[in-house]
């Protein structure tokens, strides 16, 4: 039984005698329904009186007592004004009101049920566009991993990735973009955060660097140009090259690469040093000439995290892609794993 009972209110009044209006009939206008008179438990008895028709084997159907039934016929009689059921010498027969009602009635109830009750939700079924903003070489490591899943789970699903992490905390509660992967201290209230992994820091350099025959000490680091991505971050997301901003180095102007398509390439045909996330790193080294080594000095690890809206955080659909974006995250960081241990000689030979 529905659980949305109201409080009837009293008896409607006499409706208004037909207006005469320049030598025309024009009937009364009729004042909208206030539903906050009806009691919506009604409806659902009404839908069993009208299949069953019978007062004993509807109370049963609803888990009524007989009594109680036939008062919500009388009740159900005064709110539509009509007799709604009458007897016959076969029994109980709808009023032409009662067959429009029984005809109405199931659309009616299910849509009354859907409002109430919790949808069930299909993946494959999900047609949407999400927008998730997370800086390039985030994305180089999820997405590899994350897109297969959703082809195979939920193919009509659309992913669109922003690579602009600014304002990210304020797109989110504006519905701009539905979900941000990056880094950040605290999520304030009205977010919420959920760890995808955590990370160190590695540096790039071309496979045939002087450097790499020479000893790799903090002062050969400190003497090279460096290159740096610029996040182009705010509210604290993407923040993963902070740590190089710490280092006394003399070269006070590192260069800026847009993006972390660019730097790979850049790195592998000059003498420049980029410090990356380890996990990028390994990835790119696998496609071009390029040789991870550990950074000579220590750098403070970073958590990657999604985050979220509180506006979000109960749609089922939604649930269940962060859920996706998660085992897709845990699945990248056993694959980076693998990567690493192979590429293991590579590093302590350039070390």
């Amino acid at each position: 039984m529905l659980e949305c009972a109201f409080t009837p209110a009293p008896a409607t009044p006499q409706a208004p005698q037909a207006l005469v209006t320049g030598g025309r009939h024009s009937a009364p206008q009729r004042p909208a329904m206030n539903l906050a008179s009806v009691d919506l438990n009604l409806l659902v008895a009404l839908a069993a009186l009208l299949e069953h028709r019978n007062v004993t084997h509807a109370a049963q159907h609803v888990g009524q007592s007989q009594p109680a039934m036939s008062r919500a016929l009388a009740r159900l009689r005064g709110m539509f004004n009509d007799d709604i059921l009458v007897r016959t010498s076969t029994g109980l027969a709808p009023t032409p009101r009662g067959e429009r009602l029984a005809a109405m009635l199931p659309s009616v109830l299910g849509a009354i049920r859907e409002i109430v009750s919790s949808r069930s939700f299909a993946p494959e079924e999900w047609r949407s566009k999400v927008t998730m903003a997370m800086p390039d070489h985030q994305a180089l490591v999820l997405l590899p991993r994350l897109l297969p899943r959703l082809r195979e789970r939920a193919p009509q699903l659309d992913i669109v990735t922003d690579p602009l992490l600014a304002g990210a905390l304020r797109r989110l509660e504006q519905g701009e973009i539905d979900l941000a992967v990056g880094q950040i201290g605290e999520t304030p209230p009205g977010y919420l955060r959920r760890s995808l992994y955590s990370d160190r820091f590695a540096c790039l350099l071309r496979q045939d660097h002087p450097a790499l025959a020479q000893d790799w000490t903090i002062e050969r680091f400190a003497t090279l140009r460096h290159a740096v991505i610029a996040s182009g971050s705010e509210d604290g997301f993407g923040q993963v090259y902070d740590g190089l901003a710490k280092l006394d180095l003399p070269d006070r102007d590192p260069m800026l690469v847009p993006n972390m398509l660019t730097a790979p390439a850049m790195i592998a045909e000059t003498d420049l040093v980029l410090t990356v996330p380890h996990r990028v790193a390994t990835r790119v080294a696998a496609m071009l000439p390029l040789a991870v080594v550990e950074p000579p000095l220590e750098l403070p690890p970073y958590e990657v995290a999604l985050i979220w809206h509180e506006r979000r955080h109960r749609d089922p659909d939604h649930s269940w892609l962060r859920t996706e974006i998660a085992a897709a995250a845990l699945a990248a960081v056993d694959s980076g794993r693998r990567s690493a241990d192979a590429m293991e000689p590579r590093r302590r030979a350039a070390s």
